[in-house]
């Protein structure tokens, strides 16, 4: 059984740095001690703390690159203690809503992981048939919007696409993310005329379309 034992002056335990040596047996914790071990690798006074996961990144890779790769994504993140990101479907081109689509975004992504990374399928009008084969694929959830997500490529489903789609997401038993705002009607916000002005934009996305978007996604689940 392999065995590692990493100490350093600052390990966050118990909500603060202080003095202790982590053993590993084959890449999972095993033991904490509050105090250096002999044999342990010494890291001084470099901080040992649990990875960040962040479950909600644009990479945009294959195809946007000029907005962000997997090299430079992954590389940023473990610079900043993020040790695990979920890729949304959205912005890479094609966007990530068949086993194709997928298989060419994991192809993307070789020899530029710096860190581990899921991904997430994308739901739009017309592609729950796709759904099975990309949860077999490894996808950890499914994303949607209600509203225009503002990639064309990746339109908003409606209820009758929800209908079709969740009892197949819940059979794989993964996470269904909804972009809650239902869109109703035009609003008379005159954001055009003031693209810089915050509450502009607040006036533009009205409270009542999260609020439908949040009833409708709390009766489906229930249904």
């Amino acid at each position: 059984m392999s065995e590692r034992k990493l100490y350093s002056q600052r390990v966050w335990l118990d909500n603060k740095l202080q003095p202790a040596t982590i053993t590993f047996h084959n890449g999972t914790i095993s033991a904490i001690h509050k105090e250096k071990l002999n044999d342990a690798e010494d890291f001084g006074n470099a901080v040992i703390m649990p990875g960040v996961i962040d479950v909600h990144v644009h990479v945009n890779e294959p195809g946007r690159t000029e907005w962000e790769g997997f090299e430079t994504a992954t590389q940023a993140a473990a610079a900043g203690g993020t040790t695990t990101i979920i890729d949304m479907p959205l912005n890479a081109s094609p966007v990530t809503i068949t086993l194709d689509a997928f298989q060419q975004k994991l192809k993307s992504t070789e020899g530029k992981l710096n860190i581990n990374v899921g991904f997430y399928a994308g739901l739009v009008p017309g592609n729950a048939p796709h759904l099975e084969s990309l949860m077999q694929a490894g996808v950890v959830g499914v994303k949607c919007f209600l509203t225009h997500s503002g990639i064309d490529e990746f339109p908003n489903v409606t209820e009758k696409d929800l209908d079709e789609a969740m009892p197949i997401i819940a059979k794989y038993n993964v996470p269904l993310l909804a972009h809650c705002e239902l869109y109703d009607k035009e609003v008379d916000c005159d954001f055009e005329s003031h693209p810089t002005s915050y509450q502009h934009y607040l006036a533009s996305r009205p409270k009542q379309w999260e609020n439908n978007a949040i009833d409708l996604m709390i009766r489906k689940c229930r249904q």
